[in-house]
Protein backbone atom coordinates (compact mmCIF):
# COMPACT_ATOMS: atom_id res chain seq x y z
CA UNK A 1 0.00 0.00 0.00
CA UNK A 2 2.82 2.57 0.95
CA UNK A 3 4.59 2.16 -2.31
CA UNK A 4 1.50 2.13 -4.26
CA UNK A 5 0.36 5.31 -2.68
CA UNK A 6 4.13 6.98 -3.38
CA UNK A 7 3.97 5.22 -6.70
CA UNK A 8 1.10 7.77 -7.62
CA UNK A 9 2.29 10.31 -5.33
CA UNK A 10 5.47 10.31 -7.71
CA UNK A 11 3.52 9.85 -11.24
CA UNK A 12 1.38 12.71 -10.76
CA UNK A 13 4.33 15.19 -9.87
CA UNK A 14 5.98 13.78 -13.12
CA UNK A 15 2.88 14.46 -15.03
CA UNK A 16 2.98 17.88 -13.98
CA UNK A 17 6.16 18.28 -15.88
CA UNK A 18 8.50 17.54 -12.77
CA UNK A 19 11.49 15.26 -12.86
CA UNK A 20 11.18 14.88 -8.80
CA UNK A 21 14.00 12.05 -9.21
CA UNK A 22 15.42 13.22 -5.73
CA UNK A 23 12.22 12.91 -4.02
CA UNK A 24 10.95 9.85 -6.01
CA UNK A 25 14.39 7.91 -5.15
CA UNK A 26 13.78 8.93 -1.48
CA UNK A 27 10.51 8.32 -1.07
CA UNK A 28 11.44 4.34 -2.32
CA UNK A 29 14.19 4.47 0.14
CA UNK A 30 11.63 5.09 2.64
CA UNK A 31 9.27 2.39 1.93
CA UNK A 32 11.87 -0.19 1.69
CA UNK A 33 12.98 0.91 5.24
CA UNK A 34 9.30 1.08 6.63
CA UNK A 35 7.50 -1.83 4.85
CA UNK A 36 9.83 -4.42 6.38
CA UNK A 37 8.24 -2.74 9.56
CA UNK A 38 5.02 -3.53 8.91
CA UNK A 39 4.39 0.22 7.99
CA UNK A 40 1.10 0.24 5.02
CA UNK A 41 1.03 4.37 5.48
CA UNK A 42 3.58 7.12 7.04
CA UNK A 43 3.96 6.34 10.60
CA UNK A 44 6.42 9.52 12.35
CA UNK A 45 8.24 7.10 14.44
CA UNK A 46 9.66 5.57 11.45
CA UNK A 47 10.01 8.53 9.16
CA UNK A 48 12.14 9.77 12.76
CA UNK A 49 14.45 6.37 12.70
CA UNK A 50 15.08 6.61 8.91
CA UNK A 51 15.76 10.47 8.66
CA UNK A 52 18.31 9.47 11.39
CA UNK A 53 20.74 7.49 9.11
CA UNK A 54 21.54 10.12 7.18
CA UNK A 55 25.27 10.91 7.42
CA UNK A 56 24.45 14.52 7.80
CA UNK A 57 21.70 17.49 9.70
CA UNK A 58 21.19 18.99 5.62
CA UNK A 59 20.03 15.12 4.77
CA UNK A 60 18.18 14.14 7.38
CA UNK A 61 15.84 17.26 6.97
CA UNK A 62 16.27 16.60 3.40
CA UNK A 63 14.50 13.21 4.34
CA UNK A 64 11.75 14.80 6.90
CA UNK A 65 10.77 17.11 4.74
CA UNK A 66 10.16 14.67 1.43
CA UNK A 67 8.35 11.93 3.19
CA UNK A 68 6.44 15.08 5.32
CA UNK A 69 4.95 16.96 2.08
CA UNK A 70 4.07 13.35 1.19
CA UNK A 71 2.27 12.93 4.08
CA UNK A 72 0.40 15.67 3.93
CA UNK A 73 -0.96 15.45 0.65
CA UNK A 74 -2.25 11.51 1.13
CA UNK A 75 -3.90 12.29 4.86
CA UNK A 76 -6.43 14.09 3.38
CA UNK A 77 -7.07 10.57 1.47
CA UNK A 78 -6.63 8.23 4.27
CA UNK A 79 -6.48 10.02 7.93
CA UNK A 80 -4.10 7.16 9.28
CA UNK A 81 -1.01 9.01 7.60
CA UNK A 82 0.65 10.31 10.22
CA UNK A 83 2.63 13.83 9.61
CA UNK A 84 5.62 14.48 11.52
CA UNK A 85 6.66 17.46 12.32
CA UNK A 86 9.19 19.79 10.16
CA UNK A 87 11.57 20.76 13.04
CA UNK A 88 12.01 17.58 14.62
CA UNK A 89 15.38 17.85 13.96
CA UNK A 90 15.59 21.58 15.02
CA UNK A 91 15.80 24.79 12.86
CA UNK A 92 17.64 25.00 9.69
CA UNK A 93 20.40 27.55 9.38
CA UNK A 94 20.34 29.79 6.36
CA UNK A 95 23.67 30.10 5.70
CA UNK A 96 24.86 29.78 2.30
CA UNK A 97 26.87 27.13 1.16
CA UNK A 98 30.07 28.60 -0.28
CA UNK A 99 31.35 26.69 -3.53
CA UNK A 100 34.32 25.23 -3.90
CA UNK A 101 36.31 26.74 -6.59
CA UNK A 102 39.03 23.79 -8.16
CA UNK A 103 42.49 24.62 -9.33
CA UNK A 104 43.64 23.16 -12.14
CA UNK A 105 46.00 21.14 -10.10
CA UNK A 106 42.89 19.61 -7.97
CA UNK A 107 41.04 19.18 -11.20
CA UNK A 108 44.12 17.47 -12.88
CA UNK A 109 44.17 15.03 -9.76
CA UNK A 110 40.35 14.08 -10.07
CA UNK A 111 40.55 13.05 -13.66
CA UNK A 112 43.72 10.91 -12.98
CA UNK A 113 41.84 9.34 -10.44
CA UNK A 114 39.09 8.89 -12.77
CA UNK A 115 41.68 6.93 -15.12
CA UNK A 116 42.94 4.71 -12.82
CA UNK A 117 39.15 3.12 -13.08
CA UNK A 118 38.26 -0.27 -12.97
CA UNK A 119 37.71 -2.35 -15.30
CA UNK A 120 41.42 -1.25 -17.11
CA UNK A 121 40.58 -1.83 -20.19
CA UNK A 122 36.69 -1.40 -20.04
CA UNK A 123 35.46 1.81 -21.39
CA UNK A 124 34.53 3.26 -17.75
CA UNK A 125 37.57 4.73 -17.23
CA UNK A 126 37.40 7.26 -20.07
CA UNK A 127 33.72 7.39 -19.37
CA UNK A 128 34.51 8.93 -16.13
CA UNK A 129 37.11 11.16 -17.52
CA UNK A 130 35.20 12.49 -20.47
CA UNK A 131 32.16 13.57 -18.42
CA UNK A 132 34.48 15.31 -15.48
CA UNK A 133 36.47 17.12 -17.80
CA UNK A 134 33.77 18.15 -20.30
CA UNK A 135 32.02 19.93 -16.86
CA UNK A 136 34.64 21.52 -16.00
CA UNK A 137 35.36 23.08 -19.30
CA UNK A 138 31.61 23.97 -20.57
CA UNK A 139 29.74 24.65 -16.70
CA UNK A 140 27.56 22.02 -17.87
CA UNK A 141 24.83 21.14 -15.40
CA UNK A 142 25.63 17.09 -14.37
CA UNK A 143 21.98 16.70 -15.09
CA UNK A 144 22.62 17.90 -18.69
CA UNK A 145 25.72 16.21 -19.30
CA UNK A 146 24.36 12.83 -18.44
CA UNK A 147 21.09 13.55 -20.86
CA UNK A 148 23.17 14.20 -23.39
CA UNK A 149 22.12 11.55 -26.58
CA UNK A 150 24.95 11.03 -29.75
CA UNK A 151 22.81 13.14 -32.08
CA UNK A 152 23.40 16.13 -29.94
CA UNK A 153 26.76 16.61 -30.33
CA UNK A 154 26.96 18.52 -33.57
CA UNK A 155 29.22 20.69 -35.70
CA UNK A 156 28.57 23.46 -33.83
CA UNK A 157 28.74 22.56 -30.53
CA UNK A 158 26.72 20.84 -27.82
CA UNK A 159 22.81 20.86 -28.57
CA UNK A 160 21.78 20.86 -24.96
CA UNK A 161 17.86 19.70 -24.88
CA UNK A 162 15.11 20.20 -22.14
CA UNK A 163 17.22 22.06 -19.12
CA UNK A 164 16.25 23.20 -15.55
CA UNK A 165 14.42 25.86 -17.40
CA UNK A 166 12.89 23.74 -20.42
CA UNK A 167 14.69 25.29 -22.93
CA UNK A 168 17.03 23.96 -25.30
CA UNK A 169 20.52 25.91 -26.18
CA UNK A 170 23.90 25.30 -27.88
CA UNK A 171 26.85 25.20 -26.73
CA UNK A 172 30.12 25.81 -28.45
CA UNK A 173 33.12 23.71 -27.63
CA UNK A 174 36.83 25.11 -27.13
CA UNK A 175 38.97 22.90 -29.87
CA UNK A 176 40.43 20.57 -26.91
CA UNK A 177 37.26 20.15 -25.53
CA UNK A 178 35.91 18.92 -29.02
CA UNK A 179 38.70 16.39 -29.42
CA UNK A 180 38.29 15.12 -26.17
CA UNK A 181 34.93 14.04 -27.09
CA UNK A 182 35.17 12.36 -30.49
CA UNK A 183 38.51 10.32 -28.49
CA UNK A 184 35.64 9.26 -26.31
CA UNK A 185 33.28 8.29 -29.10
CA UNK A 186 36.06 6.18 -31.08
CA UNK A 187 35.77 4.05 -27.68
CA UNK A 188 32.80 4.11 -27.27
CA UNK A 189 31.40 2.38 -30.69
CA UNK A 190 33.28 -1.12 -29.27
CA UNK A 191 30.94 -1.45 -26.60
CA UNK A 192 28.15 -3.86 -28.07
CA UNK A 193 24.74 -3.11 -27.55
CA UNK A 194 24.89 0.62 -26.52
CA UNK A 195 21.82 2.48 -26.25
CA UNK A 196 22.17 6.43 -27.89
CA UNK A 197 22.60 8.20 -24.36
CA UNK A 198 26.48 9.81 -25.02
CA UNK A 199 28.03 8.80 -22.00
CA UNK A 200 27.17 4.94 -21.17
CA UNK A 201 28.33 2.21 -18.51
CA UNK A 202 30.37 -0.70 -18.91
CA UNK A 203 26.88 -2.56 -19.84
CA UNK A 204 26.27 0.00 -22.31
CA UNK A 205 23.33 2.07 -20.79
CA UNK A 206 23.33 5.76 -19.89
CA UNK A 207 24.48 6.61 -16.64
CA UNK A 208 22.14 6.46 -13.64
CA UNK A 209 22.81 10.23 -12.04
CA UNK A 210 23.08 8.16 -8.09
CA UNK A 211 25.63 6.02 -9.37
CA UNK A 212 27.51 9.10 -10.74
CA UNK A 213 27.72 10.74 -7.73
CA UNK A 214 28.59 7.78 -5.69
CA UNK A 215 31.77 7.26 -8.24
CA UNK A 216 32.35 10.96 -7.98
CA UNK A 217 32.96 10.69 -3.90
CA UNK A 218 35.11 7.97 -4.31
CA UNK A 219 37.06 10.04 -7.12
CA UNK A 220 37.57 12.40 -4.79
CA UNK A 221 38.71 10.75 -1.82
CA UNK A 222 41.20 8.79 -3.21
CA UNK A 223 42.23 11.85 -4.65
CA UNK A 224 42.88 13.20 -1.83
CA UNK A 225 40.08 16.29 -2.19
CA UNK A 226 37.57 14.91 0.40
CA UNK A 227 37.33 13.44 4.05
CA UNK A 228 35.30 10.55 5.17
CA UNK A 229 31.50 10.05 4.50
CA UNK A 230 29.60 12.49 6.02
CA UNK A 231 31.94 15.08 6.32
CA UNK A 232 31.03 17.71 3.36
CA UNK A 233 33.84 18.78 0.98
CA UNK A 234 33.79 19.87 -2.36
CA UNK A 235 30.88 18.63 -4.95
CA UNK A 236 30.15 17.89 -8.85
CA UNK A 237 28.32 20.84 -9.21
CA UNK A 238 31.17 22.96 -7.83
CA UNK A 239 33.09 22.28 -11.07
CA UNK A 240 30.18 24.65 -12.47
CA UNK A 241 31.05 27.12 -10.18
CA UNK A 242 34.72 27.40 -11.15
CA UNK A 243 34.06 27.45 -14.62
CA UNK A 244 32.06 30.69 -14.34
CA UNK A 245 34.61 31.85 -12.29
CA UNK A 246 37.61 31.24 -14.39
CA UNK A 247 35.05 32.49 -17.26
CA UNK A 248 35.30 35.87 -15.19
CA UNK A 249 39.16 35.99 -14.11
CA UNK A 250 39.90 35.36 -17.98
CA UNK A 251 37.61 38.95 -18.78
CA UNK A 252 39.33 42.47 -18.90
CA UNK A 253 38.43 45.54 -20.71
CA UNK A 254 35.94 47.88 -19.28
CA UNK A 255 32.68 47.76 -17.11
CA UNK A 256 30.77 47.43 -20.77
CA UNK A 257 32.80 44.66 -21.73
CA UNK A 258 32.57 42.97 -18.28
CA UNK A 259 28.70 43.42 -18.34
CA UNK A 260 28.89 41.82 -21.92
CA UNK A 261 31.01 39.23 -20.79
CA UNK A 262 28.83 38.43 -18.18
CA UNK A 263 25.58 38.02 -20.37
CA UNK A 264 27.22 35.86 -22.55
CA UNK A 265 28.56 33.73 -19.90
CA UNK A 266 24.64 33.64 -18.45
CA UNK A 267 24.05 32.71 -21.93
CA UNK A 268 26.34 30.06 -22.08
CA UNK A 269 25.30 28.72 -18.74
CA UNK A 270 21.56 28.34 -19.36
CA UNK A 271 20.20 30.76 -16.81
CA UNK A 272 17.33 32.53 -16.82
CA UNK A 273 18.81 35.80 -15.76
CA UNK A 274 22.33 37.43 -15.63
CA UNK A 275 21.25 37.80 -12.28
CA UNK A 276 21.11 34.21 -11.48
CA UNK A 277 24.77 34.14 -12.70
CA UNK A 278 26.22 36.40 -9.97
CA UNK A 279 25.31 33.93 -7.28
CA UNK A 280 27.81 31.55 -9.37
CA UNK A 281 30.94 34.08 -8.69
CA UNK A 282 32.50 34.60 -5.33
CA UNK A 283 35.82 36.22 -4.93
CA UNK A 284 39.72 34.81 -6.12
CA UNK A 285 43.00 36.43 -5.53
CA UNK A 286 43.01 37.33 -9.45
CA UNK A 287 39.56 38.64 -9.26
CA UNK A 288 40.24 40.86 -6.25
CA UNK A 289 43.48 41.61 -7.47
CA UNK A 290 41.53 43.15 -10.94
CA UNK A 291 38.66 44.77 -8.33
CA UNK A 292 41.21 46.57 -6.93
CA UNK A 293 43.03 47.80 -9.85
CA UNK A 294 39.56 49.39 -10.99
CA UNK A 295 39.12 51.00 -7.65
CA UNK A 296 42.19 52.53 -7.33
CA UNK A 297 41.57 53.96 -10.73
CA UNK A 298 38.14 55.29 -9.98
CA UNK A 299 39.86 57.04 -7.04
CA UNK A 300 42.10 58.32 -9.08
CA UNK A 301 39.40 59.90 -11.16
CA UNK A 302 39.78 57.54 -14.12
CA UNK A 303 37.01 55.16 -15.29
CA UNK A 304 36.82 51.64 -13.38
Amino acid sequence: MLSADISRYVELHRSLGLKFRVQAGLLRHFAAFAEPRGDLWVRTETVLAWAAEAPSAAQRRQRLLVVRRFALQMQAEDERYEVPPALAFGKPKRERRMAHIYSSDEIRRLLDAAAQLTPRRSIRPATYVTLLALIASTGLRISEALALQLSDFTGPGLVVRNTKFRKSRLVPLHATARCGLERYLALRRRVRGADSSFFVSTGGSGLCHSTVYSVFLQLMRSAGLRQGPGIPGPCIHDLRHTFAVRALERCGGSDEEVARHVLALSTYLGHAHPSDTYGYLQATPKLMESIGRRSESLFEGGRA
